[in-house]
């Protein structure tokens, strides 16, 4: 079960507080960020806010005024005396600004894939239409799994994250139908990623299978169970955790970004 140290809804037009709400299944978009440390850093914040905007433009709900307000909403919330490992969540429709902080949870060793025929509600963009998503999820055990979208024979995403596959040392993301999220450019500016359709009826060729996420972070997949996919290397997996862990230690404070 998720643990929650913070959840609050704010009106857009005056930043009064009002009961809150989640803000799933609106139209509107969301971020999450991972916060950690003390004092606190969120992990590629201002790469998370600049796409948290463009995604507010492009989905036309967008006011001059509204960057200001999430910074001022994330400060405000935040105990500077307070040593974080949590999950920060800003979630807004065309009315309201919602902020939510849970627990950042440790995935398990043995991690395991569930693959499901669903491909998200316009993909290429972190909306809130996350119901049939939620639904998958609430019925797994967060730390040892997650859910695999796939549709027309094809993988996408997960539940959660980012996926990228391994063969022969090579590097596969998916072309498209999925949200490219701030952990996954990141690793494409330091490695190089081939973009492909990636199969179901393929994947027992590939050595590796990883989870790149804020939420997860870097996550290398055991098994999926459904087709007998079990992993056969983790050399990518070691790289892309030593990249991760690196920049980690030079990102700076949170205080100086807001």
């Amino acid at each position: 079960m998720v643990k929650y140290l913070l959840k609050k809804s704010y009106q857009r037009k005056n930043l009064n507080e009002v009961n809150f709400n989640d803000l799933w299944n609106h139209n509107g978009v969301f971020t999450t960020m991972w916060i950690y440390g003390k004092p606190q850093k969120i992990l590629f914040f201002k790469s998370h806010i600049d796409n948290l905007i463009k995604s507010l433009k492009d989905y036309k709900i967008y006011e001059k005024k509204i960057k200001s307000q999430i910074l001022k909403l994330i400060s405000m919330n935040l105990n500077k005396n307070k040593k974080y490992n949590h999950l920060l969540r800003v979630a807004l429709n065309n009315k309201i600004i919602s902020i939510s902080l849970r627990d950042k949870v440790r995935t398990n060793k043995n991690f395991s894939l569930n693959l499901i025929n669903y491909k998200r509600i316009d993909p290429e963009y972190k909306n809130l239409k996350y119901k049939t998503i939620l639904k998958h999820l609430s019925k797994l055990n967060i730390i040892k799994s997650d859910i695999a979208l796939c549709a027309k024979g094809k993988v996408f995403e997960t539940g959660t994250s980012n996926l990228l596959f391994v063969c022969n040392k090579k590097i596969y993301s998916p072309k498209n139908n999925f949200y490219r999220g701030i952990n996954l450019k990141f690793f494409e500016k330091k490695i190089k990623i081939i973009k492909k359709d990636i199969y179901l009826k393929q994947l027992n060729k590939f050595d590796e299978i990883i989870l790149v996420g804020s939420g997860k972070g870097v996550v290398q997949v055991k098994n999926i169970k459904k087709i007998g996919w079990k992993r056969k290397k983790n050399n990518i997996f070691k790289k892309l955790s030593f990249l991760y862990d690196k920049e980690i230690k030079i990102q700076s404070y949170v205080s100086k970004s807001l």
